[in-house]
């Protein structure tokens, strides 16, 4: 049973930092959530929303010739018709660069459906046209040849690696312009609280630091003044 979120949850993660959400991951234990290689091919939008999975396998010549897209069962198409509204269709291509994992008009299709974003390991193709959609994307790199001359797509909505990184289904991409996180579906809310608090806390450290505080006792806070300082510093900010 998927696990169900709080209504502000997403909202609240979409204003959060991945760094900051891998900091309170690693917390936890949890040390490969960032997907390596994504970027985002339009800097400044940001993503939250929960991971739909497509894995595509090493293509083979008898199985991918261009007429393969010819079939409305092709698994590439059917999850780009399938993908739910808000959530992000996460792409295992073993990190291979070498072919687009999508194109320009799959994306709009998605962006049309209400699909909240495109992670994938692998490149895309078009990335001028996916860059100037509303919906985001984070792919590894711009990759002009079709994903059929490397890629089978297989598997929809199963459990997949993307960038080095598990991804189960119903996890929660989180993205901006470092990269993509996965956070575990069912730390997500808290994780969401926890996020605010702590980059309320690097906001009151970066004015300290600008002007002139050492990081030494302030970041952690260990010196004995600097919670007392900082909820101060919370109460001014609260009246204005």
């Amino acid at each position: 049973m998927t696990q169900e979120l709080h209504p502000d949850t997403l909202a609240t993660l979409k204003t959060v930092s991945t760094a900051t959400l891998t900091s309170l991951l690693y917390k936890r234990g949890f040390r490969n959530v960032f997907i390596q290689g994504a970027r985002p091919l339009k800097p400044g939008q940001r993503l939250a929303g929960p991971a739909y999975t497509l894995r595509y396998i090493p293509s083979r010549e008898d199985l991918d010739g261009i007429e393969a897209f010819r079939d409305p069962r092709h698994p590439q198409r059917v999850a780009v018709e399938e993908v739910p509204p808000g959530a992000v269709l996460v792409m295992d291509c073993r990190g291979d660069v070498s072919v687009a994992s999508a194109g320009s008009i799959l994306a709009t299709r998605m962006q049309v459906r209400g699909a909240a974003g495109i992670v994938t390991d692998g490149g895309l193709r078009d990335a001028a046209g996916i860059a100037a959609l509303d919906m985001p994307a984070w792919c590894s790199g711009p990759s002009a040849p079709t994903n059929l001359i490397r890629h089978h797509a297989l598997d929809i909505n199963a459990p997949i690696g993307c960038g080095g990184v598990p991804v189960y289904p119903g996890d929660i991409m989180v993205g901006d312009d470092d990269g993509v996180v996965c956070v575990p579906r069912h730390l997500a809310g808290e994780l969401a609280r926890e996020a605010v608090e702590m980059e309320r806390f690097e906001e009151f450290v970066l004015e300290e630091v600008a002007r002139g505080v050492s990081i030494i006792g302030l970041y952690p806070p260990t010196a004995p003044d600097t919670r007392s300082r900082y909820e101060a510093w919370v109460a001014q900010k609260a009246a204005g």
